[in-house]
């Protein structure tokens, strides 16, 4: 179901562009907002949205019906650089099974064994771990492995050429397993890093390990049940004997946005309120009381000339908006996307309402983990664990696609059985 109307804000951010286009908009007359109560700059409705056409097709995909796969059989799967377990949650609600999950971190290793006991967590290098016996057991590799720097002035030896970064072993972890799938996660920046050579060299190695890549996409957490403007580029490949018989569909944009208070209210997300009390970093006393006079949806420029100054020390004369900077989050926006610290300087994620840093709980809740999910460690490394995993509900949309094309690599089989 559709929201009954989308905020500039929301609407800026479901089409990649900025609050100044949409305001550009408005006074050209060409999206001419509808007047609001609680809203000065007026809103949006669904229906002015399909009409106008760099939205239009957001909304015609999701007018599409999504069916709802019920695997026949439980699909298994390897998963390297497991964090804290957000890509592996989002794929066993649709149905995969775990039969190996990697990771270096030892909290996040203690986060997943804590959660699931029976998982077969494996801590430790990477390098170390020998998957020839999982040959032909598992049905799909995932992970999202680090963006270590590439080499490019050798021969374009495409397998050989990413040896010692993280992506060779990713790449080795697929090819001695030989899965019918893997698929991958990053940053968006991935797609043009190094001048598209990094990209270009992983294309490469998928090649030459026998799999046919999926070209790449950058999926937005906020048209996936996602209370967040986190982005992330999605690889998906395929071994090129089932190619044929394997087709992939990205998971269709959900225009039912959710926002702030979806994450930290009793509502659609959650049955309860996000609790208050949980642990989580605190301001020091003057950073606090600069930040309690940043309004709801505020930053650094929301505040005095002469705060300005004080806070912003350099900076303050340099260009660029770094609206990040002094940032007090707001109730009816997706949450801009989470980093490993939320009190950091350069990307403050403060509370809407209450002059503190978002907890450990609502931190999560925006990477949309379950309530009784519970994370290992310190405070730094909790922080640290959520705000590098992979949304579980972007996980979870991504997963059910994998499962679709699954099943029909099983029906090919049973045709080619009979």
């Amino acid at each position: 179901m559709l929201p009954l109307y989308y905020t500039a804000a929301v609407l800026a951010t479901m089409l990649g562009v900025s609050r100044r286009t949409i305001t550009c908009w408005a006074k050209k007359g060409t999206l001419i907002p509808e007047e609001h109560d609680d809203h000065v700059e007026g809103v949006y409705t669904p229906e002015q949205l399909t009409k106008f056409p760099p939205s239009a097709a957001l909304f015609a995909a999701h007018q599409v019906p999504q069916r709802r796969i019920t695997p026949t059989r439980a699909y298994r799967s390897i998963e390297l650089f497991a964090g804290g377990g957000g890509m592996a949650l989002g794929m066993e609600k649709v149905g995969f099974e775990p039969l190996l999950l990697c990771e270096w971190d030892k909290h996040a290793c203690n986060t997943l064994r804590k959660n699931r006991p029976h998982w077969n967590v494996v801590e430790g290098d990477v390098s170390a771990i020998d998957f020839t016996p999982y040959r032909n057991k598992v049905d799909m590799v995932s992970g999202g492995f680090p963006c270590q720097s590439f080499s490019y002035s050798g021969k374009r030896l495409g397998f050989e050429d990413t040896r010692g970064t993280l992506f060779f072993e990713f790449a080795r972890a697929v090819k001695e397993t030989n899965a019918p799938m893997f698929m991958a996660e990053n940053v968006r920046g991935l797609l043009t890093h190094d001048e598209g050579k990094t990209l270009a060299t992983i294309r490469e190695a998928i090649a030459e390990i026998g799999y046919t890549l999926i070209e790449p996409k950058i999926l937005k957490g906020i048209f996936h049940q996602v209370p967040q403007k986190r982005e992330r580029l999605i690889l998906v490949g395929i071994r090129n004997d089932l190619v044929a018989d394997a087709p992939f569909h990205w998971p269709a944009p959900n225009c039912d946005v959710r926002v702030l208070r979806d994450a930290l209210k009793a509502g659609c997300l959650y049955d309860t309120d996000a609790p208050l009390d949980a642990l989580g970093q605190k301001y020091p006393k003057r950073k606090g009381e600069i930040m309690a006079l940043v309004p709801e949806g505020g930053h650094w420029k929301h505040l005095p000339d002469l705060i300005q100054r004080e806070y912003m020390k350099k900076s303050y004369f340099l260009g660029g908006g770094k609206t990040g900077m002094a940032r007090r989050l707001s109730w009816d926006e997706p949450s801009l996307t989470l980093t490993c610290a939320p009190a950091q300087k350069q990307t403050e994620r403060c509370h809407p309402e209450l002059t503190r840093p978002l907890n450990i709980a609502e931190y999560a809740r925006i990477q949309t983990f379950p309530d009784e999910w519970h994370f290992s460690g310190p405070v730094s490394a909790q922080y640290k664990q959520i705000g590098n995993a992979v949304p579980v509900n972007l996980s979870a949309a991504v997963a059910e696609k994998l499962i679709e094309t699954l099943e029909c690599i099983e029906k090919a089989k049973g045709k080619n059985i009979d």
